[in-house]
């Protein structure tokens, strides 16, 4: 992974006040005991979303589930490169994330 992905990654997180960048080597953010969202070692970005929101964001962005160390984590989508263009759209959706995981019982 380059630094250009985490510097991205970082720039997104920062857009929100709520939570920020965890991790050393595995950089993610995390919220009630859950996380909601991953830069995983090809530099791609997942995203944990309620499963209608994650349904919708696979169709609209035409992509797949978020594999992260050789597996798919369950209820993240791989954001598009596409929508790096877009941030605050992407913020939303990180935003969306963070709400989500806020809503389910503390871990």
């Amino acid at each position: 992974m380059a630094n250009k992905e985490l510097e991205f990654y970082d720039k997104l997180i920062s857009m929100n006040p709520n939570f920020e960048r965890k991790g050393k080597t595995m950089f993610y953010t995390s919220a009630n005991g859950y996380m909601f969202s991953q830069l995983n070692k090809a530099g791609e970005i997942g995203i944990r979303l309620p499963k209608a929101s994650g349904e919708a964001f696979l169709k609209k962005y035409d992509t797949t589930g978020f594999k992260s160390y050789g597996a798919f984590m369950r209820d993240y989508v791989l954001v598009p490169e596409s929508l790096y263009e877009n941030i605050d759209v992407l913020a939303s959706y990180l935003d969306e994330g963070y709400k989500y995981v806020m809503s389910l019982e503390p871990k």
